[in-house]
């Protein structure tokens, strides 16, 4: 009897140990079934179920409400929110792979989707994983230069080129998830890592550029929001630039409450990857501690999992507590797709007239470049 590492950490839902024993006759290997198709028992598995069909229509209609709102009003399409609907389009991509997981859970072997689907769900989960935290980097950067430096901000920070940025960003997680795709195959009649993935370390090494992509991003977060932070205590606003001022914290205050939520949700999810590669890897080398350490894993990626698509489906729920335009853009909308009042252009201008002029997380426009001249160079910044 051989014990071998089966199904996934690289991907959202939790990993399997499966015991292979050997075919006297040819060989071959087949799996153990006399091993229980679920890790857990029924008092696990139908909470966790329901929580995650909760998250699931939460966030696929959540974020799919942001990128109608944010598509719909034109006042709404700035800057900021392209990188916010970029996220939101990631968001329900990495939900696609829910129903796929759940049944891993309930039932990790065989697997009858096929080889490709095995491979492709853990590169899309890679690839949304990776994208979103390039996203959440470069859009605090985009914060950063509004607020510290405003007169480059408005040279440099224009909607061609953050859409450039973005498919840069997306092309960039694409390939540095490449690897992954190759790194799982149906075999057994279950989805796990490949022999070559194992033995040649490919699996360890993706491990830890995942975990790079979390700890270095999150690490230049804390130095920006800290200079903005910084920036913004130092600032005396004179009375015409008291609003413009006030947004900038609020636009901080929401940014910085989506970082903090991502860096909570995620914690524990990257933490269970290194504790599963380390499995493996002792697993795989006949180390002592590999069984060990699977069952670590196993039952603390089960919060790790739910964690993961609560990440992907609360941003939206922020927007609505944390920005009151997003809750007027919103409600605007969803009272013209239902038509309980007014006209298709009455509700359009309504959105224009009922706040400050202001997008979810205040654009460039309303930056205070200098404390001279405030009126006359704020003009000047429009995205």
């Amino acid at each position: 009897m051989e014990g071998k590492l089966g199904s996934n950490l690289t991907g959202t839902v939790l990993c399997t140990f499966s015991p292979l024993s050997e075919n006297g006759t040819n060989g071959t290997v087949m799996p153990d079934t006399s091993r229980p198709l679920s890790v857990f028992g029924m008092h696990i598995l139908a909470p966790v179920t329901a929580v995650c069909m909760l998250l699931f229509f939460l966030g696929v209609g959540g974020n799919m409400g942001t990128l109608l709102v944010f598509g719909h009003f034109q006042e709404l399409r700035t800057t900021t929110n392209l990188y916010l609907s970029s996220m939101a389009f990631s968001d329900i991509l990495i939900f696609t792979g829910l129903p796929l997981d759940l049944y891993r859970l309930w039932r990790f072997r065989p697997f009858p989707f096929g080889d490709f689907l095995c491979r492709f769900q853990f590169y899309l989960s890679e690839l949304c994983t990776y994208a979103t935290v390039l996203h959440i980097t470069a859009l605090s950067m985009e914060r950063y230069l509004a607020i510290c430096f405003p007169l480059h901000a408005r040279r440099l920070v224009t909607k061609t080129r953050v859409q450039l940025v973005i498919a840069t960003l997306w092309g960039v997680a694409g390939s540095t998830a490449g690897p992954v795709f190759f790194l799982f195959h149906v075999e057994g009649r279950e989805c796990q890592p490949t022999e070559v993935g194992l033995r040649s370390g490919l699996l360890q090494a993706m491990t830890w550029v995942s975990t790079l992509y979390f700890f270095l991003p999150l690490a230049c977060l804390c130095l920006l929001y800290g200079l903005i932070c910084r920036k913004l205590g130092r600032t005396r606003p004179s009375p015409y630039s008291r609003i413009r001022h006030r947004h900038h914290r609020q636009t901080i205050k929401l940014l910085v409450v989506v970082v903090v939520t991502f860096a909570l949700c995620w914690l524990p999810f990257h933490i269970g990857r290194i504790l599963f590669s380390s499995a493996a890897w002792e697993q795989q080398t006949g180390g002592g501690n590999g069984e060990a350490l699977f069952v670590a894993s196993q039952n603390f990626n089960l919060a790790a999992m739910l964690l993961f698509y609560l990440s992907a489906s609360i941003n939206p729920v922020l927007y609505n507590l944390l920005s009151a335009r997003y809750r007027q853009a919103l409600r605007n909308l969803l009272q013209r797709c239902y038509s309980i009042r007014g006209s298709p252009n009455d509700q359009r201008s309504s959105l224009a007239t009922s706040l400050p002029i202001t997008d979810l997380h205040t654009s460039v426009r309303h930056t205070r470049p200098t404390c001279q001249n405030i009126e006359k160079a704020s003009t000047l910044h429009t995205v």
